[in-house]
């Protein structure tokens, strides 16, 4: 248990520490921007938009717009 403490207060775990934390943090951003697109393309076909548009809107790749939709 001493060893894992004084691994934990090295530059290398802290630094290796704030570096995991922070690509979990871009992933979640990341997903949370995939999940808010997909809940608006329904609403977005209602408002008139072809699934071309909402892709170039959302910027989001065709296939992902039609499969959300089915």
């Amino acid at each position: 248990m001493l060893n894992l403490n004084l691994l934990k207060q090295t530059r290398v775990y802290q630094e290796a520490k704030e570096e995991v934390k922070e690509e979990v943090k871009e992933e979640v951003k990341e997903e949370l921007k995939l999940e808010l697109k997909l809940k608006l393309i329904p609403k977005l076909v209602q408002k008139g938009l072809s699934i071309q548009e909402i892709a170039e809107l959302l910027e989001l790749d065709l296939e992902i717009i039609r499969k959300s939709l089915n």
